[in-house]
């Protein structure tokens, strides 16, 4: 089933707004008005009451009544709606004004003064039953003052059936103006729309402009904005990326085509044949390599690295990999030293591989008779690891990009090295950052350091 649009329910959500603001404004006017009319009623059955009552109890005895009957009439008739009955204790009537009403018994016979009410046909009456004491008289004379508010019930069965059809039509028109306000507000939203619907591959480098938006919707286009310049840049980085691979492999294949085709030009003895399948070895080595590497940065960009999380002594790591190099680095008279203590959690054969990676350019840019330290130092909550080495500074233009994917700081003089793809510092970047690390370098003064950062141990929770 398909769900309304956001235009349908703004438009229905501002009508039933308005319906509900105009039915509750509605339904109150006209309990009020009820209940003002209903206590103008009252107001006026309890005055001619009282002053009936006092013109009553002036009489001496009952034989005087006829002399007050002017007065009464003065007094009752002056209301053209109202009805006055007043009983004797036998119930004979000595006085209606205009006439007399059939009213129900209960209201007859009650002994309080409250304002009742009863319906006859399609009249309304309203009234008021007291008593009165005359001098002489044994039981009290019974008044009835009898309302007829048939006009004013009518009155307000039109003005509830006007306020219905005023109401349907209010809700029409408010859903209406709120399909236009809201059509209105949406508009950069369809244009956001638009321009997603559109997106490709050329054309993510347009952007939304914020001058035709509302303040509200600023913040989503600046994000979308946002969104499609990362869009951008990983588009940009993945051809790169595509294209630096075809770059690398190219070399390998093209030196496996080449040996092949000399050693089938002719016929050769077994010892050719031997020396070319190991020279293809090691270009078939360099490519696998290649090929791990890369499906490991790919799995680094998805977030699919895991590691272990165990403690990890880094001195005892770095010892490990410095007696690995010390015979390379013994032949070129190059010192190798490690200082200071600190531990972190994570996967040992990861950080060995990472730092392994850093020895190793170390070790390949390091002018001769020189050293390379590796100082570990504990701070707070925090290991950092330093990687130094004497050799040619690196020019501060090239320090942010040292990290990027078969970048190097001089492609003429690597191209073709089989033992660098310029992918190593990439891996390690991905290695630390899985280790909630970072990774920084620094050069100057014949001296290029590379900074890692690690959580320590007592700050990582197992």
């Amino acid at each position: 089933m398909n769900r309304m649009s956001l235009t349908t329910r703004m438009s229905l959500m501002f009508m039933l707004a308005v319906t509900a603001v105009l039915t509750v404004a509605g339904l109150s006017f006209n309990n009020l008005s009820r209940h003002h009319f209903k206590m103008l009623d009252q107001q006026a059955l309890y005055e001619k009451l009282h002053s009936t009552q006092r013109i009553l109890s002036g009489l001496s005895n009952i034989d005087q009544f006829s002399e007050a009957k002017p007065e009464l009439e003065a007094l009752l008739g002056a209301h053209r709606d109202l009805t006055a009955l007043i009983i004797d204790g036998d119930g004979k009537v000595l006085f209606a004004d205009p006439g007399p009403v059939d009213v129900p018994k209960a209201f007859r016979t009650t002994t309080n003064t409250t304002v009742w009410e009863w319906r006859e046909q399609e009249q309304m009456f309203r009234g008021v039953t007291a008593q009165s004491v005359v001098t002489g008289q044994e039981r009290p004379l019974t008044v009835m003052l009898i309302f007829d508010v048939t006009q004013h019930m009518s009155f307000f069965e039109t003005l509830e059936r006007w306020f219905w059809i005023g109401l349907v039509i209010s809700a029409l028109v408010s859903a209406a103006l709120g399909w236009m306000v809201a059509s209105s507000g949406m508009r950069p939203i369809r244009q956001v729309t638009r321009v997603a619907a559109s997106m490709s591959a050329k054309s993510l480098k347009e952007r939304i402009p914020l001058a035709p938006v509302p303040k509200e919707l600023q913040q989503m286009v600046l994000s979308f904005n946002a969104m499609l310049s990362r869009l951008d840049d990983a588009f940009v980085r993945l051809s790169n990326f595509s294209a630096d691979i075809a770059h690398e492999l190219r070399t390998p294949v093209s030196n496996l085509m080449t040996h092949t085709e000399v050693v089938l030009s002719r016929k050769r003895n077994i010892e050719d044949y031997e020396d070319n399948l190991y020279s293809n070895l090691d270009d078939l080595k360099r490519m696998s390599r290649m090929i791990d590497d890369m499906l490991f940065l790919a799995k680094s960009d998805n977030g699919l690295i895991t590691h272990e999380n165990k403690p990890i002594d880094l001195v005892a790591v770095v010892e490990k990999l410095l007696e690995y190099y010390r015979l390379l680095a013994d032949e070129r008279g190059i010192e190798l030293k490690v200082s200071g203590r600190g531990s972190v959690r994570g996967d040992v054969l990861m950080l060995h591989r990472a730092i392994s990676n850093l020895l190793s350019n170390a070790l390949r840019y390091t002018y001769e008779g020189t050293s390379i330290s590796v100082d570990i130092q504990h701070k707070d909550a925090s290991v950092t690891v330093v990687v130094e080495n004497h050799g040619e500074p690196i020019a501060p233009e090239h320090l942010e990009k040292l990290f990027d994917r078969f970048y190097r700081v001089d492609p003429a003089r690597r191209e073709g090295s089989p033992s660098n793809a310029g992918l190593g510092l990439s891996i390690t970047r991905s290695i630390v950052e899985a280790h909630n690390g970072k990774i920084w370098c620094t050069s100057g003064d014949g001296k290029t350091a590379f900074h890692l950062e690690f959580p320590a141990v007592d700050s990582t929770v197992s």
